[in-house]
């Protein structure tokens, strides 16, 4: 019956589409087609167009395997001399069942990628790109056939600033998986597995395969796992197309859209897998285990670089501490629930954000080149209020202590120390991006916890409180010192400017940290006096709020350059990283930000070193580097595909088609080298 239903279905919209094709050019579409170039492109390189698609309420278009009824969309391109337009690229598709027949549609709007590859001899100036379109409009009750003639005009010439919406069109696409799978037929089933961290957490998944007719798309799929594998139990149809020889598509991980893209070989493939349907419930089972490791992530974090920057913060908190039972306690609890309702704020808006659609991942904040300024500022003033150029009792950071004090001190230690990601912390915060809201909070709560466990420890156990230094007039002393680390931090904010505002932003950033040095000096001046500073302090901010919105205008659209490192790498994408897999080669793949303080002495220590880069040439190794200094659409995807929230990440791609494995957050240049030995 249902294969009767299926042959109706498709010989009635084959039928409507040879029939009404001149009747529906003239007639409105239902599904609103724009092409859309996203930037210039100098000859020899590659620029990307988009086929925007705008479905009226009610309707949907069709992904490149529309299912069990429907059609894919058919493009004719019309392109300058010598170019070439790739195999278009599809956001992760949505499942209609109707009437017992699977389609894969979009109900929403939705854009499909092209690359278009330039000839190394095309001539400077405007080119005009034409497609002409074919797709079909669709209801729950009928179809209509529809096509347009689109065009573009593409420069050929230095790249330019590129169309945002492409961040937001590539975001939607399935991330690629990096590591082979493999799939085996027994009887009417064919079995797949697909190396997939055991951390990433699943809710409504969905296999879609690119090939026609090679499973029964309308059958239920059957999820499993053992370790970081996936498998999937797919039905074959009773009249399958063909004998499968290889088995591609994508994986929808959860209702939200994200998903993987997947390329499957004839292999062995387990049995004995966990049901995922079993592992639902458990999810919550396993919810005290994921708040473990975040808090020991968190506590982790405080002996990690990350925490450099506020170590004179943290330094004078804890001599203060010393001074009696009752003020340690009220600067204890202070502190931790600074920094505890930091990292809530921080995982809310996080989550809020990536709720809304934007691809932003755990220390989003510091890719923002405002945070960055404002930052920087602080810091100044810090530093001044340690070397005693003014005082300044609100927020009291490194003033005399006070519960208020304690707690900004908290908000600011949170803020700066999250970004990085520590040992147990990463799967507990790629867990938090996939599980519900009151659960991924709860391991937001919990890594604040684990930061401020140590100052907690230290309020409530009068040991540790003994064994620290009893305050006294070293303490003031000890304030001078302790400038140092703010300033240097000062400093790398000012470097970090340059890295992703560009030169002007730097220079202007520059010039308002000195201006609010030079405020706060006549403000300590006035202070010593015994005169009013209110109105030197009203003029600077003043002052300071206008440069902060003039640097924010001159921001530039392209990063800094980098330098070549010891170690020979390429930027990661996703074609170099299939181009060296395809190849056979062993591939490094690690992903750094400059605002990284553990990425950046990973590097120093164990990656830009001279045995490294000797083996690694030795053994034909392919190093490709994730710069996420700047928020990055791209390496987001591949962070989430790979169940982590943020950097630093390793993996090592073995050579030919093994499966990938994360390395540890901390490295040694012998862990590296011995990965190239057999």
């Amino acid at each position: 019956m249902r294969c009767y239903r299926l042959l109706v279905a498709v010989l009635w919209q084959v039928l409507a589409l040879f029939a009404t094709a001149a009747a529906a050019q003239a007639a409105p579409t239902h599904i609103q087609a724009e092409l859309v170039a996203e930037s210039a492109a100098n000859p020899g390189e590659t620029l990307w167009l988009a086929l925007r698609m705008r479905p009226e309420p009610g309707w949907h278009g069709y992904w490149s395997n529309p299912g069990d009824a429907g059609l894919g969309m058919t493009l004719g391109w019309t392109l300058p001399a010598g170019a070439k337009a790739g195999e278009p690229r599809y956001p992760v598709p949505e499942t209609l069942l109707i009437s017992g027949l699977m389609n894969h549609v979009y109900e929403h709007e939705y854009a499909v990628l092209v690359p278009l590859n330039l000839a190394a001899d095309a001539a400077p100036g405007q080119q005009l790109v034409r497609v002409e379109a074919q797709w079909l409009a669709c209801t729950d009750k009928i179809c209509v056939p529809e096509q347009a003639s689109l065009e573009t005009t593409v420069t050929i010439g230095p790249r330019g600033t590129p169309d945002a919406r492409f961040d937001t069109w590539r975001r939607h696409l399935p991330a690629p998986l990096g590591a082979e799978a493999h799939f085996v037929r027994e009887g009417g089933t064919i079995r797949l597995g697909i190396p997939l961290p055991a951390s990433l957490d699943l809710a409504e998944p969905h296999l879609f395969a690119t090939e026609d007719r090679l499973i029964a798309y309308a059958a239920p799929q059957k999820f499993s796992r053992k370790g970081d594998l996936l498998i999937v139990e797919l039905e074959r149809p009773k009249l399958a197309a063909k004998e499968p020889v290889r088995l591609s598509g994508v994986l929808r991980l959860n209702a939200a859209g994200d998903g993987v893209s997947f390329d499957a070989a004839p292999g062995a493939v387990p049995t004995d897998g966990t049901p995922l349907a079993a592992e639902a419930p458990a999810t919550t089972a396993s919810l005290p285990w994921l708040l473990l490791l975040a808090l020991a992530g968190g506590l982790l974090l405080n002996v990690m670089p990350c925490v450099f920057p506020i170590l004179s913060l943290k330094a004078l908190s804890l001599a203060r501490s010393g001074e009696s039972a009752a003020h340690a306690r009220r600067e204890g609890l202070a502190y931790s629930a600074g920094v505890i309702v930091a990292c809530a704020l921080l995982g809310a808006l996080l989550l809020s954000l990536r709720a809304a659609g934007e691809e932003v991942g755990w220390a989003f904040q510091l890719q923002e080149p405002g945070v960055v300024a404002a930052l920087l500022l602080l810091a100044v003033a810090i530093t001044a209020n340690l070397l005693g150029l003014f005082e300044f009792a609100v927020p009291g950071f490194a003033t005399e202590g006070s519960p208020q004090g304690a707690f900004a001190t908290g908000l600011l230690a949170a803020f700066v120390a999250t970004p990085c990601t520590g040992p147990f912390m990463a799967a507990a915060m790629g867990a938090a991006l996939l599980l519900p809201v009151p659960s991924a909070m709860a391991l937001f709560v919990a890594l604040g916890l684990g930061l401020a466990l140590p100052f907690l420890a230290i309020a409530y156990v009068p040991a540790l409180r003994r064994a620290l230094p009893k305050p006294g007039a070293w303490m003031a002393k000890f304030k001078l010192v302790m400038a140092l680390p703010m300033a240097l931090t000062a400093a790398a904010l000012l470097w970090l400017s340059w890295r992703i505002g560009g030169s002007d932003f730097l220079r202007l950033a520059a010039v308002m940290a000195v201006g609010v040095l030079a405020v706060l000096t006549e403000i300590g001046r006035r202070q010593r006096a015994g005169r009013s500073a209110l109105a030197t302090a009203l003029a600077g901010l003043v002052v300071t709020v206008v440069g902060g919105a003039l640097a924010l205008s001159m921001i530039d659209a392209k990063p800094a350059a980098e330098t070549q490192g010891i170690l020979p790498a390429k930027p990661f994408s996703e074609a170099a990283l299939s181009e060296a897999r395809s190849a056979g080669k062993p591939v490094f793949a690690y992903f750094t930000a400059d605002w990284c303080l553990t990425c950046k002495v990973n590097e120093q220590v164990a990656i830009e070193r001279e045995e490294v880069r000797d083996a690694f040439a030795k053994a034909g190794v392919v190093v490709l580097r994730g710069d996420w200094t700047r928020r990055d659409p791209a390496i987001t995807r591949y962070l989430t595909a790979q169940g982590a929230a943020g950097v630093p990440l390793y993996v090592w791609y073995p050579a030919g088609k093994n499966a990938p494995r994360q390395l540890p957050q901390v490295l040694t240049a012998d862990g590296l080298v011995a990965l190239t030995k057999p």
